[in-house]
C-alpha cells in the first residue's frame, strides 16, 4: 500500500508542478531560470512549451550518465508527466486580464510549485533530471549546493533570456520564496521508508 501512497503522490505532484508553471506562464510577469530557457527555446524548436520541457529534461538526464547517477521511476515519470501537464492547463487556463488578476496568477503558481515540489520530492521515487544534475555535480566536484545551484541557474537564465524568454518581477519572486516553500512544505510530505518485515521461523 505505501509504493501506491508514493506513487499517488508523485504524480499529483507533479501534474501540480506542471499546472503551477501554466499559471506563471499565463500571468507573463516572469519565469523561474529553467522556464525562461524552455520560453525562449520551444518556438526555436517548433515545439509546444511542455514538449519542450520534456525534451529538455530527457537531454538534461543524458549529462547523468557521465556523473554516474541513477535514475529513478520518479525521475522518468518527471520527463513525461510534468511538460504533458503544463500544455493540458495552458489549454484550460485564460489569459488573466488586469495586473492584479495577473499578479494574483503568479503567486499562486509560485506557491503551488512549492508544495508540488515538497510532494514528488518528498514521495522518495527519485530526483529530477534537473535536481539530479546538481547533486550529481556536487557529488563528482566536492562543491557545495549553494554554489552548484546558483551557477546552474544563473546559466540557464542567462541563456534563456538571450533566447527571447521573459525575465521580470516574478523570475526574482521566485528566485526569494521557492527555496523557503519547499523547505516547509517538504517534510509535510515526506513519506517514511517502510521497515522491512522481522524474520520469522
Amino acid at each position: 500500500m505505501m509504493m501506491y501512497r508514493r506513487l499517488f503522490q508523485l504524480f499529483w505532484g507533479l501534474a501540480l508542478y506542471g499546472f503551477s508553471m501554466a499559471l506563471m506562464l499565463r500571468a507573463n510577469l516572469g519565469l523561474d531560470p529553467w522556464d525562461v530557457l524552455h520560453q525562449g527555446l520551444a518556438p526555436r524548436l517548433g515545439l509546444s512549451f511542455g514538449m519542450t520541457v520534456n525534451l529538455i529534461g530527457a537531454l538534461v538526464l543524458l549529462l547523468w550518465w557521465p556523473l554516474r547517477q541513477k535514475p529513478g521511476i520518479g525521475t522518468v515519470c518527471n520527463i513525461v508527466v510534468i511538460g504533458t501537464a503544463v500544455d493540458i492547463s495552458l489549454m484550460l487556463l485564460p489569459d488573466p486580464q488586469g495586473l492584479g488578476w495577473r499578479f494574483g496568477w503568479l503567486v499562486a503558481g509560485i506557491v503551488l510549485n512549492g508544495i508540488a515540489g515538497g510532494a514528488y520530492i518528498g514521495a522518495g521515487l527519485g530526483p529530477g533530471p534537473r535536481d539530479g544534475l546538481m547533486t550529481g555535480l556536487c557529488r563528482r566536484t566536492g562543491w557545495p549546493v549553494k554554489r552548484v545551484r546558483t551557477g546552474i541557474e544563473l546559466a540557464v537564465l542567462a541563456t534563456g533570456w538571450l533566447l527571447g524568454g521573459t525575465i521580470g518581477i516574478g523570475t526574482l519572486l521566485y528566485a526569494g520564496t521557492i527555496g523557503w516553500i519547499v523547505h516547509h512544505a517538504l517534510p509535510f510530505f515526506t513519506l517514511a521508508a517502510p521497515r522491512p518485515t522481522p524474520a520469522t521461523g
